[in-house]
């Protein structure tokens, strides 16, 4: 008789460290993204003794923003509130011919 082993973690969201689904990705966007600014600085011919801090303090902004974003909005909560901004706040109709055709079903 076969044992099998059932997985918990089913439909629930990936967490890491706190984060929770889609602030993973930002976060990892915006770590290759300094990483890439320092690369630029740094072949520009900035010295790095004002670099360094400079992608130090945007990193540790970073870190505090995402995680102050996942915890305050959840997993679907950031999108849910773009969503929300984005809805009108008053529809204008110029005439009644929209719903004259409506039919019932």
């Amino acid at each position: 008789m076969p044992v099998y082993q059932i997985n918990k973690g089913i439909n629930k969201p990936i967490e890491f460290k706190g984060l929770r689904a889609q602030y993973i990705a930002y976060l990892a966007v915006g770590l290759v993204l300094l990483l890439i600014g320092f690369a630029v600085l740094y072949i520009c011919g900035a010295s790095l003794w004002v670099i360094l801090p400079v992608i130090i303090s945007l990193g540790t902004a970073l870190f505090f923003i995402v995680f102050h974003l996942s915890h305050k909005y959840g997993e679907h909560g950031l999108m849910k509130y773009f969503a929300k901004r984005q809805l009108p706040a008053a529809l204008k109709f110029r005439s009644r011919r929209i719903f004259i055709h409506l039919s019932k079903k």
